[in-house]
């Protein structure tokens, strides 16, 4: 799905903006996240050298992060009182809440592994909203989070420019 997804971007955007703004925005954006923005910036799509992707990825990924820990509990509780979104919202915190165990058994390392580790439905989106809805103190999510994401840019940077850019290379 991820590689669906990141073809769509570089298609729909390859055209009318810089592959430096794709990687970025598709960073920022939940699921794809810096594992989509390593991929879509490797040999296999944009091609943008890896020195000039790895910083950038990493910052679209890290700028969500802060909000969500911070604020999405009261946004979640605006949204719940709303009839349409309340449905929604409760969807997205048991979503969220069914993946809790290793983040509450661990926190700060259950944290950064579940962030870190490149699994579907892992990143730094769901990491920081289980850690928001588990009452997790920002500064220790924080710190968890981005270790996560580096070692996440870590590893999608091996796959991305090592092993499928071996292939298309």
């Amino acid at each position: 799905m991820t590689e669906t997804l990141v073809q769509w971007f570089v298609q729909n955007l390859g055209g009318s903006a810089a592959k430096e703004l794709i990687i970025f925005i598709i960073s920022m954006i939940p699921i794809l996240e810096l594992r989509g923005g390593l991929l879509a910036a490797g040999p296999a799509f944009l091609n943008v050298p890896m020195w000039r992707a790895i910083p950038i990825c990493i910052i679209g990924n890290l700028i969500p992060v802060p909000f969500i820990l911070l604020f999405i509990t009261k946004i979640f509780t605006w949204l719940k009182g709303t009839k349409h979104l309340k449905p929604f919202v409760e969807k997205m915190e048991n979503r969220a809440m069914n993946k809790k165990e290793q983040i509450e058994r661990y926190e700060f390392w259950g944290l950064l592994l579940f962030v870190g580790i490149p699994l579907p439905g892992t990143g730094a989106w769901t990491g920081s909203l289980i850690a928001a809805l588990l009452g997790i103190k920002f500064k220790k999510a924080f710190p968890a989070v981005t270790l996560g994401i580096l070692l996440a840019s870590f590893i999608m940077t091996v796959l991305s420019y090592t092993v499928i850019g071996g292939i298309f290379a």
